[in-house]
């Protein structure tokens, strides 16, 4: 996990204990000894991508700093019905305080893999590369963004503070695609900041205007149908990066990246996903 990811995570862990044990799991204290010890294992009930495995430790050692895990399957590894991720020992209060939450957050993690994993097999052999977005679940970006990098996929920005991303609206009020961009190149200089400039367009035409204006790193086709992509990949001629973005759907998918395009974003892989069966259960 990412050094500048932790933060995040531990205040997600933070608050998803605070609100699922509240003042006492008064379930298990009524019947498990506060001294008693036990072991759980982690059961792969669908075939999927496992992801999550380093949350569940941090899960565990929030609520057990002596619990002892014995990791049997690395986050990214494909895994079928039957499988051990892991084994856990500690106070089975803590164990049993951990399930839900760390079930919750493996299971939609690896829903995420999977469902990425289906998407940049897809795209074998070229060199596009799958892209999130920002319509993840609050509260759980980071997670979600690392769960579509352990099925193969890539990130795009992590929020509103890493990438200048100019789409629609900010060219609109900003009173147009050269303005826009002249404006945030100030921007940037002024703060003293050095972030990547990414600028959609609607039309191929206005490719024209994001050179006129200069200083772009990437340009976002947005709802572009195929032909068009391919014309817009024609001008653009390799002088910056391409993403094709919007409606765009896993029957198109290697379509759309066989124009040429290096990204392909697709919100679907974080937004609409199946969450992967698995349990945690006494040994």
């Amino acid at each position: 996990m990412k050094k500048e990811y932790l933060p995040f995570v531990e205040e997600l862990i933070t608050l998803a204990i605070k609100e699922d044990v509240g003042d006492g799991d008064h379930t298990s204290l009524s019947c498990i000894s506060a001294d008693e010890r036990g072991r759980m294992k982690l059961l792969v009930k669908q075939e999927g991508i496992v992801a999550g495995v380093e949350a569940a430790r941090m899960i565990l050692l929030h609520l057990d700093p002596q619990v002892v895990m014995e990791q049997l399957i690395e986050d990214g590894t494909r895994v079928v019905p039957g499988d051990i991720v892991f084994y856990v020992e500690g106070c089975l209060l803590s164990l049993l305080q951990a399930e839900r939450i760390l079930l919750n957050v493996m299971q939609r993690m690896s829903g995420v893999a999977t469902r990425t994993a289906v998407y940049v097999d897809r795209l074998n052999g070229l060199k596009t590369k799958v892209l999130d977005t920002r319509k993840t679940t609050p509260g759980n970006r980071v997670l979600e963004k690392m769960a579509v990098k352990l099925g193969g996929g890539e990130n795009h920005r992590i929020g509103l503070f890493d990438m200048i991303l100019l789409k629609d609206n900010h060219i609109d009020f900003a009173g147009g695609i050269i303005p826009a961009i002249t404006k945030a190149r100030a921007y940037l200089n002024e703060k003293g900041k050095r972030l990547p400039i990414v600028v959609e367009v609607r039309t191929v035409e206005e490719i024209d205007q994001v050179f006129a204006a200069g200083g772009v790193d990437w340009i976002m086709l947005d709802n572009f149908n195929i032909e068009d992509t391919r014309r817009a990949v024609a001008k653009i001629g390799g002088r910056c990066r391409i993403e094709s973005s919007g409606g765009i759907t896993l029957d198109t998918l290697r379509d759309y990246a066989e124009c040429g395009v290096d990204f392909i974003s697709v919100g679907a892989l974080t937004h609409q996903i199946r969450s992967l069966d698995m349990s945690l259960k006494a040994v």
